[in-house]
């Protein structure tokens, strides 16, 4: 609730420090006394559109700081988390503006600089301000669904659960048709790449055996000539190494006429031995390097086929057998995605009629809960003089959504035979104020924010209509902090704390001020508010009367 505000430099007020309490609280004073700049004070803090005009004449800036005890669970703690604002458990928290005569504004949550949305967000949850322009709370219908929700303690959760099951399994769906979508327009050409690489059969190292044997085979073309040569040179009866042999048998004959001629035989023998090896080495590298014309014309085509392949597909030789099992995959991926399809759509349907069943459910307990609003509301109408309207709770289908398949909406007619329409639309300004204040009232158990502000709700009405309106807002008031601008006796009679507030003149400047009132000072207010400027004793008389009947 709020506990505390303090104003400098706002209008007419230079330097005001308020103190707050639980329960309901009433600002009476004369009129042009300042109240409005009281509220206007209040709203600068809460994050509203600033106004130069707020700057106290003469001034370079006014501020407004409000603070705020919040409990653990407040609602408001989630907006300061959104905006990481850090407060420590236990205390206030402060709100506060300071806006300067050029424009320039700056905005303060816990200490922290936040901008004026920022501001507006976390107060959203701290105060009502219900006047006859105000166009929030009650009369915003994005709200009233959740109202109703709370006036019947419906539990959203289970819709919401299963609204988020549900919007997971389309995501999911939605992403898996884009991805067999794509796979299915490559199908055709995986088949035939596929097809391609698995007849070609490639293996790893293929291409480099089979460019190593080409390069063999056309060394071994360039060099027969020279082999044949080599060939005729150590064979036959002509060749080397039957004159070498030829020459052994002679050396062997003479050998022993001279040492010399027998070191020429050991030479001999040596050389056709180095001879024979040296033909047998030419025969095998002769064989090995034979080749006939068809083989290396195959040996050039498939490395033509493996290289060209390879080129196609951009990658290297070696990875085409890599390749293949990738688009293997690929291929195997579409089959799966069209299983994995299937079931999700079996999913989707089990969730959808889960939604369903759980969504019309809580439908139904709306509709039930606005007719039990309607006669609640019916029944705070006639003692506020508003028996010629009518109040209904239109419940209709909408698109489905995370809170279930409904819209919610208050509707009046403000006589008979009138037809019904939105709140702020139909009802006059002082009939508004009522309105509000009824649906308050019906709403009680539905929760609102900790401190509600009602600017002079009782305009145009008195006597026993204001009497009823003094009832109700200290009926509200046992669950929330109230804080009424009034013109009203009755009204002001039902206050826990009553503050006045006055203008005063030196002459030159004008100053307003607010003070908390004794309860003899109480009297004297509520005298005057009813007997105008000279106070008589017989509205000191009434005053006491109403203050005891409250």
């Amino acid at each position: 609730m709020l506990r505390q505000l303090s104003i400098r430099d706002v209008v007419l007020i230079e330097a005001l420090e308020l103190e707050f309490e639980a329960g309901l609280g009433v600002l009476t004073g004369e009129t042009g006394a300042g109240k409005s700049i009281l509220l206007d004070a209040l709203g600068l803090a809460l994050g509203v559109r600033a106004d130069t005009g707020l700057v106290r004449s003469g001034q370079a800036q006014a501020s407004v700081s409000a603070a705020f005890e919040l409990d653990s669970g407040h609602p408001a703690l989630a907006a300061l988390d959104e905006q990481g604002i850090e407060r420590e458990p236990g205390e206030p928290l402060i709100l506060r503006r300071t806006l300067k005569s050029d424009g320039g504004s700056r905005a303060f949550a816990g200490g922290a600089a936040v901008a004026a949305a920022g501001l507006r967000d976390i107060a959203a949850d701290l105060v009502e301000i219900h006047g006859q322009h105000d166009d929030r709370g009650l009369l915003n219908p994005r709200g009233h669904r959740d109202l109703l929700d709370r006036f019947a303690g419906i539990d959203i959760a289970p819709v919401r659960s299963a609204w988020t099951r549900l919007s997971v399994l389309e995501a999911e769906l939605a992403a898996e048709r884009a991805k067999l979508d794509e796979a299915n327009r490559d199908r055709e050409w995986l088949d035939y790449a596929i097809g391609e690489i698995d007849a070609l059969g490639v293996e790893v190292g293929e291409e480099e055996r089979l460019a190593s044997l080409r390069q063999d085979m056309k060394a071994a073309a360039r060099i027969e000539d020279d082999l044949g040569a080599l060939d005729d040179l150590f064979g036959g009866s002509d060749g080397g190494l039957a004159q070498l042999r030829q020459a052994a048998r002679r050396l062997e004959r003479i050998a022993e006429a001279h040492p010399l001629l027998a070191e020429a035989l050991a030479s001999v023998d040596r050389a056709t031995i180095e001879t024979a090896e040296a033909e047998d080495k030419v025969a095998e590298a002769r064989r090995a390097l034979a080749h006939s014309p068809a083989e290396l014309e195959n040996a050039e085509a498939r490395l033509f086929d493996i290289r060209g392949l390879a080129r196609k597909h951009r990658v290297e030789p070696d990875r085409l057998p890599g390749l293949l099992d990738e688009l293997r995959q690929r291929r195997g991926a579409i089959d799966s995605g069209e299983e994995r399809i299937a079931g999700i759509e079996q999913d989707l349907t089990a969730a959808r009629a889960a939604y369903d069943e759980v969504a019309s459910a809580i439908s139904a307990e709306r509709r039930a809960a606005g007719a039990r609003l309607d006669t609640a509301v019916a029944g705070e109408l006639v003692p506020l003089k508003l028996d010629a309207a009518q109040f209904r709770t239109a419940v209709t289908v909408t698109d489905a959504g995370p809170a279930g398949i409904d819209r919610a909406e208050f509707e009046i007619s403000t006589n008979p035979g009138a037809p019904f329409g939105p709140l702020s639309k139909i009802a006059s300004g002082g009939e508004l104020s009522r309105f509000i204040l009824a649906l308050k009232v019906a709403l009680a158990e539905a929760g609102a924010a900790a401190t509600m502000i009602f600017d002079e709700i009782d305009r145009g009405v008195g006597g026993a209509v204001a009497s009823a309106i003094g009832e109700r807002l200290a009926r509200l008031a046992q669950k929330s902090q109230l804080l009424v601008v009034t013109h009203s006796p009755q009204v002001a009679a039902r206050a826990a704390h009553h503050y006045r507030i006055e203008k005063a003149s030196d002459g030159t400047v004008t100053r307003t001020s607010v003070r908390r009132l004794t309860e003899d000072e109480r009297r004297e207010e509520i005298a005057r508010m009813l007997s105008g400027a000279a106070i008589t004793d017989e509205a000191r008389a009434q005053a006491a009367k109403l203050l005891e009947a409250a």
